[in-house]
């Protein structure tokens, strides 16, 4: 057999596929502090329902696979998804809440007119919330049984893409599906894919400046809508990354020593189908692929009962997991890699991107903050604080609550864990929002200090320069003009005295507040022996040299 022909004889006797698309949420209300965005779904007339803890309380219920995938996380991670003593409220509460619709049961995919389209079975379709986070991860498991190799290369490639990036000659959208369909129990078309409708694509970012998206996705989301549209609802959306959704592969195949190093990049990097022979890109450029994206840990042919060759690839984009699906354990669906792989490993990817989406919520929020300043307008620095104030508050409480820099100490986890948050770059993106809201909040605070030294400075100013009016007005107590003699001075006469000096007392108060700032710079001067004394009258004379600015 030939390499190149690899790709459409090799047989995958079990697919599966799992996307994730994390999307921003647009808050519905500015003064609520902390968002219960899936209150929504539970109002509203929706496909989606709340799905109860897996983790039954009654032990009867309670299964071996649930206790492996507990054991698996470290006990921070653990509360994160499981919470404590199946609590509800209080202390003990997951702050993760999953909504699942269960009328969609299958997927039809059409990858050209020519050929006839592929039927997969959906596992699941899933929101998943997170408590005090903007942001929500839409996950999709699908899976078929006997696919080539080349289907299921397309597949990964063309599936998960939100809109085209192009259009082909033909008018199809560029690496899309030529017709994704999603499909009731009944075998009844619910949504159709609109990649072709070029003018539908263009002319919406020529209005919003933003993508929108295919129909067929749209009708998945409903009733969240995007938030540039023109449709009505309550609980809106954004795109916060790129088009192509992260995804995990699961493929077992007869043999996977049928697969060439050409067919681990298609898979690993996800690509389109290919001759298996070649590469898609460069020798140079993937000259590092096995130590930079792999890990073999069990990967070698090796024979006994003990041994499973398996390959893990991991680019953070993708997760793939490769093996033979004449291996029991590879194939088991409770306590093997299968069960593995939809779980712990699930889990794993699903952290990582959780991870990077809200970072990228946060400094989507600063940069909108930022665009909204305008230092002229006083409500808008009012707003401004807010803001950033707020973002603070969140991302000091996602610290604590949400970043785990590792979730788990056993070696496999541990390991892929750290390659997937590594080529994710999260680490980094973490320090980097930080440092931002960490400066941000500076700026509060040095622009707080300089607005309080500021207002010192001028009551100082005022303080001094009204001891002159103090002692001038002091004369009214001194014993030189006896203004109590009630006889002598009646009320009306005192009252015309006390306004007499009350009113340029007080005109001169609020002058030196204007001129306060003129005044410091006279009282700094007077000290100063370097000056003369006509410089230290040329700094006061500013004071009617000079019209007052506008702060």
């Amino acid at each position: 057999m030939s390499a190149s022909a690899v790709s459409t004889t090799t047989v995958v006797k079990h697919f599966r596929q799992i996307l994730l698309w994390p999307l921003q949420l647009i808050p519905s209300s500015r003064d609520t502090r902390i968002q219960k965005h899936w209150q929504w779904l539970e109002q509203a007339d929706s496909p989606w329902a709340e799905i109860d803890d897996e983790f039954s309380s009654d032990p009867t219920q309670f299964q071996e696979r649930h206790y492996n995938e507990f054991i698996t996380f470290l006990p921070y991670v653990q509360r994160f998804l499981y919470g404590e003593g199946g609590a509800r409220a209080g202390y003990g509460e997951s702050p993760v809440r999953v909504f699942r619709r269960r009328d969609i049961a299958q997927v039809r995919l059409t990858y050209n007119p020519k050929e006839p389209p592929a039927v997969f079975d959906i596992a699941h379709i899933d929101l998943y919330f997170f408590y005090d986070l903007d942001i929500i991860i839409l996950t999709v498991e699908i899976y078929a049984h006997n696919l080539t190799l080349a289907q299921a290369q397309d597949t990964l490639y063309r599936f998960g893409r939100a809109y085209p990036p192009y259009w082909e000659k033909d008018g199809q959208g560029g690496r899309c599906l030529h017709r994704a369909e999603w499909l009731a129990a009944t075998g009844e078309v619910l949504a159709v894919s609109d990649y072709e409708k070029r003018e539908k694509y263009l002319s919406f970012v020529c209005q919003n400046r933003l993508p929108c998206i295919s129909a067929h996705w749209e009708y998945l989301l409903q009733p969240l809508v995007l938030h540039s549209s023109e449709q009505q609802g309550a609980l809106r959306f954004r795109q916060i990354e790129y088009h192509r959704m992260p995804l995990m592969v699961y493929l077992a195949l007869e043999d996977i020593h049928q697969l060439t190093r050409g067919d681990y990049v298609r898979l690993g990097l996800v690509t389109e189908p290919g001759d298996s022979a070649t590469l898609p890109f460069s020798s140079g450029y993937l000259e590092n692929f096995e130590a930079r994206y792999c890990y073999d840990r069990h990967r070698e042919d090796r024979e006994g009962l003990d041994w499973i060759d398996t390959r893990t690839i991991c680019c953070g984009h993708a997760f793939i997991l490769v093996g033979n699906h004449k291996d029991q354990f590879f194939r088991d669906p409770e306590t093997g890699l299968l069960g593995q792989f939809r779980h712990q490993f699930f889990l794993l990817f699903l952290i990582a991107h959780m991870h990077k989406a809200a970072l990228l919520m946060f400094s989507d929020r600063l940069e909108v903050a930022i665009s909204g300043l305008d230092l002229q307008e006083v409500n808008s620095v009012k707003q401004f604080k807010r803001v950033i104030r707020h973002t603070m508050e969140i991302f000091l409480r996602f610290t604590q609550r949400y970043w785990f820099e590792e979730i788990s100490n056993q070696m496999q986890i541990k390991d892929l864990f750290r390659m997937c948050t590594t080529h994710l770059e999260t680490k980094q993106m973490f320090l980097d929002v930080r440092q931002a809201v960490h400066d941000m909040h500076q700026y509060l605070d040095s622009d707080s200090q300089r607005r309080q030294a500021n207002t010192l400075m001028r009551l100082t100013v005022v303080t001094i320069f009204g001891m002159i009016g103090t002692i001038a007005t002091g004369l009214l107590g001194m014993n030189i003009f006896d203004f109590t003699d009630n006889d002598k001075w009646p009320w009306l006469q005192r009252l015309v005295i006390f306004l007499i000096v009350f009113l340029p007392t007080t005109l001169l108060v609020l002058y030196t507040i204007m001129q306060s700032k003129v005044l410091s710079d006279f009282l700094e001067a007077l000290p100063n022996e370097r000056l003369h004394l006509k410089e230290k009258l040329g700094v006061l004379l500013k004071v009617w040299r000079e019209k007052p600015k506008a702060p």
